[in-house]
C-alpha cells in the first residue's frame, strides 16, 4: 500500500478544475430505500441527469452491464451478505477496468478500506459524513482522482508498517467476507450459499483463518469474527 499522498482527502484534495467533468449518469447501490433516496437527491443536486438504482449486488451488476454508468456509488454491506460489496467492485472492474467506483460504509476500519481500494474502488466515504464531503468525493472520483477522508488515508498508509501487529491486514477479501459472516452467526452451509462456494471451501477457509489469526479454537475465532461483524454492520 502506498503512502497517504496517493489519496485526495477531505480538505486536502486538489482544487477542482474549471473544466471538472460531471458524470452523465450514476448508479447508486444500497439496500435501504431511504439511503437510496438521499443519495439520489444529492446526485441530482450535483447536476447528474440520470441516476440508476439497485438494492443488491446481482441487480447492481445487471444495471451496470445494461447502462454502463460513468460512476458507481456502492455500499459495502448488504443485509446478511457480509462484505459482498467488495465482490461487486471486483466484478465491475473485471467487466470495465476503467470503471470509477466510490464506496460507502458506516465503518472506518482501515483494513476494510484498504480492501476496498485493492478491489478497485477509487474512493471511500463514510455514510455519516456531511453531504459536502460526499459531493467532494463524487467530484474527485468522477474526474479520476482518488478520495479518502484525511484521517483514514493516514491509517491506511500506515497499515504496511504495522502489518505484523495487525493480522487482519493479511487476510484476503474472501477471507474477510467469511470472517464477517461467521461473526454474524452464519453456519458453513449458509456461508457457502451466500458466497457461491462449496461447503468444503468454507471449511478450509475457516481453518486458514484460524491459522492466520493464530487462534487455538473456534470460540476464539468467533470472538474476533463477532467484533469484525459489528464493525461492518
Amino acid at each position: 500500500m502506498s503512502a497517504a499522498p496517493r489519496f485526495a482527502a477531505s480538505g486536502l484534495a486538489e482544487p477542482p478544475s474549471r473544466h471538472a467533468a460531471r458524470p452523465r449518469d450514476l448508479l447508486i447501490v444500497d439496500d435501504h430505500p431511504i439511503v437510496l433516496h438521499g443519495f439520489r437527491l444529492l446526485a441530482e443536486e450535483a447536476g447528474i441527469a440520470r441516476v440508476h438504482e439497485a438494492r443488491d449486488i446481482v441487480g447492481a451488476y445487471r444495471a451496470f452491464h445494461r447502462h454502463r454508468p460513468a460512476v458507481v456509488v456502492t455500499d459495502l454491506s448488504f443485509r446478511d451478505d457480509g462484505l459482498s460489496g467488495l465482490s461487486l467492485i471486483r466484478r465491475i472492474r473485471a467487466l470495465e477496468p476503467e470503471a470509477r467506483i466510490l464506496a460507502l460504509s458506516m465503518h472506518r476500519d482501515p483494513v476494510i478500506v484498504a480492501r476496498v481500494l485493492d478491489c478497485g474502488a477509487l474512493g471511500f466515504v463514510v455514510k455519516d459524513a456531511p453531504a459536502a464531503s460526499f459531493l467532494d468525493a463524487l467530484e474527485a472520483v468522477t474526474n479520476g482522482r482518488s478520495y479518502l477522508p484525511h484521517a483514514i488515508a493516514i491509517e491506511v498508509a500506515m497499515l504496511n508498517a504495522g502489518a505484523r501487529d495487525r493480522p487482519l491486514a493479511n487476510l484476503s477479501s474472501r477471507e474477510m467476507q467469511i470472517l464477517v459472516l461467521i461473526g454474524k452467526g452464519k453456519p458453513y452451509d449458509e456461508i457457502a450459499e451466500i458466497l457461491t462456494l462449496n461447503y468444503r471451501s468454507v471449511v478450509n477457509a475457516t481453518a486458514a483463518l484460524r491459522c492466520k489469526l493464530a487462534v487455538g479454537s473456534m470460540a476464539e475465532l468467533m470472538q474476533i469474527a463477532a467484533a469484525q461483524a459489528g464493525a461492518v454492520s
